[in-house]
């Protein structure tokens, strides 16, 4: 099993622990089974990154500390190098990429998101809600993005802002692997 899966998920587990919730109570907050969130606190499931971001509201940390360990210190600015950002989710499809892990008391999250194709004649990808408002803007490819009984043809160049709260699910098209900016507030 991936060591930065396991590490992520036992300062999961310390922070639960510190702050006395139990793991129905955190389950509940992340909209899963008691089960699969004691998978992800004990390294056997990656955590995805909207569940990261409902734990890390939850203990009201900023998300780089359960991602690096680190407490977030950059006050003035954070700079990410290209391709150097933290990974943060590794769904089978998704590839999430933190574009500032270090900087403290953020309003908002920021990734590159990679979307790898998938085979045409499978479901519809599983869709996610996490709290809050999103933006999208496609830098590589096309999506298709399925969002509260809607679907939406997303090319390069194109954007989105939505509410969150809303189920939402993307799903690259042509083929080819889809990149684009999320920012998560």
């Amino acid at each position: 099993m991936n060591e930065t899966i396991k590490d992520i998920g036992a300062r999961v587990k310390e922070l639960r622990n510190l702050s006395d919730f139990t793991t129905k109570e955190m389950a509940d907050v992340c909209n899963v089974s008691e089960d699969e969130y004691i998978s992800y606190e004990n390294g056997e499931k990656d955590i995805p990154a909207s569940v990261l971001y409902e734990i890390a509201h939850k203990f009201k940390v900023d998300m780089g500390l359960l991602l690096t360990g680190e407490e977030t210190r950059m006050h003035i600015f954070n700079v990410t190098r290209k391709n150097e950002g933290v990974s943060v989710e590794r769904r089978k499809q998704y590839k999430y990429e933190n574009l500032a892990e270090k900087f403290i008391h953020k309003k908002g999250e920021t990734f590159i998101v990679t979307v790898e194709p998938k085979d045409i004649t499978a479901a519809e990808p599983s869709k996610n809600t996490h709290p809050g408002q999103e933006f999208n803007y496609i830098l590589e490819g096309s999506l298709k993005l399925y969002i509260h009984d809607n679907e939406i043809i997303l090319n390069e160049g194109d954007s989105i802002f939505f509410d969150s709260n809303y189920e939402h699910a993307m799903k690259a098209l042509n083929d080819k692997p889809a990149r684009f900016l999320a920012v998560i507030l």
